[in-house]
């Protein structure tokens, strides 16, 4: 691995990523905890870090609209290294920090996933899908994941800001939502995961 630190953050504010991205000529949403913060409607806790997830279909044209930022990839595992414009991520890599050239403090974290076709496709588990139409709503005209989705992948190991966004947006899931965050574990996690008694 690189020897370029992990630390410090001083991500973006939510507000700051909406207009960042609000030209963008690809689909994005906004994830992470702020997304479970955007569908309860309130403050749950701190951010060390901001989500936003784009599609591997995307990444490529992501880069270029990120011009004005130094961008680090993850990926091969084990391997974090500055990802220039005009090169082509592997398959392995999903996670991606980016930070205004210049700076010293990294601002934002992309998350890459996988789709077929017009479906999401989990990275974790190619058998857990999603309309791409349905991986998001809308929030003050900002595209936000899906609580299902973004706390699907809290769920595999759940760390306690997890278990803090679980508790808050649990009650909250209609019945199909409550029901796809149910499958999506199961399917991936197994029967024994401790948040399906509570759903």
């Amino acid at each position: 691995m690189s020897e370029q630190p992990l630390k410090p953050w001083r991500p973006l504010t939510p507000g700051a990523i909406g207009k960042l991205f609000k030209s963008a000529p690809f689909r994005w949403w906004l994830a992470g905890g702020y997304a479970i913060e955007r569908f309860v409607g309130r403050q749950l806790r701190a951010h060390s870090d901001v989500d936003v997830v784009i599609l591997r279909r995307d990444h490529m044209t992501a880069r270029d609209h990120l011009n004005a930022y130094e961008c680090w990839a993850f990926g091969p595992p084990g391997n974090f290294r500055p990802w220039p414009r005009g090169e082509q991520l592997s398959d392995e890599a999903h996670d991606v920090w980016c930070r205004a050239s210049g700076l010293k403090v990294w601002q934002l974290q992309l998350m890459i996933d996988e789709s077929e076709g017009e479906d999401w496709v989990s990275r974790r588990d190619a058998r857990i899908r999603l309309p791409i139409a349905e991986l998001g709503f809308d929030s003050e005209g900002m595209r936000v994941l899906v609580p299902e989705v973004q706390l699907f992948y809290k769920a595999k190991s759940p760390r306690a800001k997890d278990e803090t966004d679980f508790a808050a947006a649990a009650p909250l899931l209609n019945a199909a939502q409550r029901d796809r965050l149910a499958a999506f574990i199961r399917t991936a996690y197994g029967e024994g995961h401790p948040w399906l008694a509570r759903l």
